[in-house]
């Protein structure tokens, strides 16, 4: 398998940020997302998103690209929930089923996650593989449980706590 490089996410990456999305959610979320939600994904569509969120949140996503494909992707900032319990958010954290077990994630969680800063992020509850990824990074449930935005699925918070320098 070819080495990975992790980059700020830049123009010309945005279509193939959009394609590893795709993929991942398809991947990841076979059994907990309704098909017809995967069906409805369009990369077009969604690299136009990536594109606008690049232009206004720069330096927040960081892609891994292999042979100038993107394989992976992270992204962390500023606290998105109406009430947040942490500084910052994990937003997005995706590997292609391929590079799982190659180290790949643990660079992107090492580059996207502040050490100092207290973080949330949210997770499918029937996710195990996932919850069990973020404890290993510091993250615990903190009991709060939410309708996942465009799914019936139920979403669990899991915090970290930030280390005092």
């Amino acid at each position: 398998m070819a080495e990975w490089q992790v980059l700020p996410l830049g123009a010309e990456h945005t279509y193939g940020l959009a394609e590893c999305h795709i993929a991942c959610w398809r991947e990841a979320y076979q059994d907990l997302v309704p098909a017809h939600v995967h069906a409805a994904f369009d990369v077009d569509r969604r690299a136009q998103q990536w594109e606008r969120i690049r232009v206004e949140y720069a330096g927040i996503i960081a892609v891994a690209v292999a042979d100038n494909t993107v394989v992976g992707f992270a992204s962390s900032g500023p606290n998105r929930d109406e009430s947040p319990t942490a500084e910052r958010e994990l937003s997005a954290m995706y590997v292609r089923a391929a590079w799982y077990g190659t180290g790949l994630a643990s660079e992107l969680m090492e580059t996207v996650l502040a050490q100092d800063a207290d973080t949330s992020l949210w997770v499918f509850e029937e996710n195990p593989r996932a919850r069990a990824f973020y404890r290993k990074y510091g993250f615990e449930l903190d009991g709060t449980r939410r309708v996942e935005a465009f799914t019936p699925a139920i979403e669990v918070r899991m915090v970290r706590r930030g280390r005092s320098s």
